[in-house]
C-alpha cells in the first residue's frame, strides 16, 4: 500500500471527486436536522414521529431505486474510460426512460404503498394520520429525485463532482429556506415540510438539466438519441439494476424494522431513534464522499484496462476513509449532546436519544468499511456480490440478532445495527479478495 500512498497524483485524483461529494452528501442530512429541528420543538412527539414515518416512507422508495445512480455511475465510468462517446450517451438515455417509467409505477400505486407500508408500524393514529398528510405530497417528487439520481450517477462516471454538488446544493438550501418560511413562518405542520421538499427536488432537477445538456456538447455523435436505444446495452443495466434493487430492499429491511421495533416501544422511543437516525444519515454522506470517488475511479481505470490506477484509487480512498470515520467519530463524542439539544427540546425524547447516544460514537468505526467497498463494487458494476452479501448479512445476522435482543429493548435494536454493518463489511470484503485473485477487475 506504501507506494500507492506516497504518490501525490492519486491523492489529487480522489479528491477531486470526494471532497465537491462530501460537501454536497452532508446538505443533504443537513436538511433531515432542519426538518427534525422545525418539527422537534412543536409541543407534541406525534409531530416528529409523523414525520419520520412519512419521511421514511418516501426514503425507502428512493433507496430502493438507489440503483438508478449506482448502476450509471459505473456504467458511464467505464464508457468514460474507453472514451466511446455512443456509450456515454446511451448509458444516459437508458437510465433516464427507467427513472421516468419507474416514477410512473410509483405515482399510480402510492396509495396501495401507503396502506401496505403504515400497516406495519405501530404508531399512534395521530402519527399515521400526520405521517400520510406529509406522504401524499412529497411522494409526487418521485420523478424529479429519480431522475436526479441518473444526472448525479452519469456526472461521476463522468468524473464531474462540481456540477452534483451544485444540484444538491441547490436543492438542499431551498428546502431548508422553505422549511422555515412553511413550517415557522406560515404554522404548515408537517405538510410544510413536505412542500418544500417538493418544490426544491423539480428546482433540483432543472439545475440538473441545465449543466448536462452543456456537458453533452463536449460529446458529440453523429446517431439521433432514439438510435442509441439498443436492446443490449438496456438489458445489461437491468440485470445490473435488478441485483442493486434487492440488495437494496434488504438494506431498507433493516432500518423498516428498527423503525418498526422502535414504534412498539412508544412515541418518544420512535421519536428518540428518529434523532439518532439523522447521525446514522449525516455519517452515510459524509462517508459516500470517499465512496463515490472510489466508484468513478475504479470503473473509468476499469474500462481503460490500468491495474495500477485501479489499485491506487482503491487504497488512497480506503485510508482516506478511515481517516473520515474517526473525525465523524470524534466528532459525536464533543458534540452529540448539544446536536441532540439542537434537534429537539422535548424532554422525554431528549433524555432517550442522550441514553442511546454511545451507539452513534462508535459507528464510524464499524460502519467505514462498507461504504468504502460498495464503492470499489458499484465501479466495478459487480451488482451481484453486493446482492449476495447484503442477504447474508441481514438474513442471517441482523434479523435473528434483532429478535433474540428484542428483551433489551431498544439496546437490543442499536446492537443489532452493530452486528449488521460488521457482517455487510466482511461479506464484501471476502468476495473483492476473491475476484482480485481471479483477476475479474482487471
Amino acid at each position: 500500500m506504501t507506494p500507492y500512498w506516497r504518490n501525490p497524483a492519486l491523492h489529487q485524483q480522489t479528491f477531486r471527486l470526494a471532497i465537491p461529494m462530501i460537501l454536497s452528501n452532508l446538505t443533504v442530512p443537513l436538511t433531515g436536522l432542519v426538518d427534525t429541528a422545525v418539527i422537534g420543538h412543536l409541543d407534541e412527539s406525534h409531530y416528529l414521529g409523523a414525520t419520520a414515518v412519512g419521511s421514511l416512507i418516501v426514503t425507502m422508495i428512493l433507496w430502493a431505486m438507489g440503483f438508478l445512480r449506482m448502476g450509471t455511475t459505473g456504467f458511464a465510468a467505464q464508457a468514460f474510460g474507453a472514451q466511446d462517446n455512443q456509450d456515454i450517451r446511451r448509458v444516459l438515455l437508458n437510465a433516464c426512460l427507467l427513472a421516468l417509467g419507474i416514477s410512473a409505477v410509483v405515482l399510480a400505486c402510492h396509495t396501495l404503498i401507503w396502506l401496505v407500508a403504515i400497516y406495519f408500524i405501530d404508531g399512534s393514529q395521530a402519527v399515521k394520520e400526520l405521517g400520510q398528510v406529509y406522504f401524499d405530497i412529497r411522494i409526487w417528487a418521485i420523478p424529479a429525485m429519480l431522475l436526479r439520481y441518473v444526472f448525479i450517477g452519469w456526472l461521476l462516471g463522468m468524473q464531474n463532482a462540481r456540477v452534483p454538488l451544485y444540484i444538491l446544493l441547490v436543492t438542499n438550501i431551498t428546502n431548508i429556506a422553505l422549511d422555515l418560511v412553511f413550517v415557522i413562518g406560515l404554522d404548515m405542520g408537517v405538510a410544510g415540510v413536505a412542500w418544500a421538499s417538493l418544490i426544491a427536488d423539480y428546482l433540483g432537477l432543472l439545475i440538473g438539466g441545465f449543466y448536462i445538456a452543456r456537458l453533452l456538447r463536449r460529446h458529440p455523435v453523429v446517431e439521433r438519441w432514439l438510435d442509441l436505444i439498443r436492446k443490449s446495452a438496456l438489458q445489461a443495466l437491468l440485470n445490473l439494476n435488478r441485483d442493486i434493487f434487492i440488495r437494496t430492499l434488504a438494506l431498507e429491511l433493516v432500518f423498516y424494522l428498527m423503525t418498526a421495533n422502535g414504534a412498539k416501544l412508544g412515541d418518544d422511543v420512535l421519536a428518540a431513534n428518529a434523532v439518532l437516525m439523522n447521525f446514522v444519515l449525516l455519517l452515510s454522506y459524509g462517508l459516500d464522499g470517499f465512496a463515490h470517488a472510489v466508484e468513478a475511479l475504479v470503473g473509468k481505470y476499469i474500462g481503460a484496462k490500468d491495474r495500477y490506477q485501479f489499485m491506487g484509487a482503491i487504497v488512497v480512498a480506503g485510508i482516506w476513509s478511515l481517516i473520515c470515520s474517526l473525525l465523524f467519530a470524534l466528532i459525536y463524542a464533543v458534540f452529540g449532546t448539544t446536536i441532540i439539544d439542537i434537534l429537539t427540546s422535548i424532554e422525554s425524547v431528549n433524555q432517550i436519544a442522550q441514553e442511546y447516544l454511545i451507539y452513534l460514537i462508535g459507528l464510524p468505526i464499524i460502519a467505514v468499511w462498507s461504504y468504502w467497498l460498495d464503492g470499489i463494487f458499484v465501479g466495478a458494476t459487480r451488482a451481484k456480490e453486493m446482492r449476495n452479501s447484503m442477504l447474508i448479512a441481514v438474513i442471517t445476522v441482523y434479523v435473528p440478532v434483532l429478535w433474540l435482543l428484542q428483551p433489551l429493548g431498544n439496546h437490543g435494536i442499536w446492537i443489532a445495527f452493530y452486528c449488521f454493518m460488521f457482517a455487510r463489511a466482511l461479506g464484501l470484503w471476502v468476495y473483492f479478495v476473491k475476484l482480485d485473485k481471479q483477476k475479474a477487475f482487471c
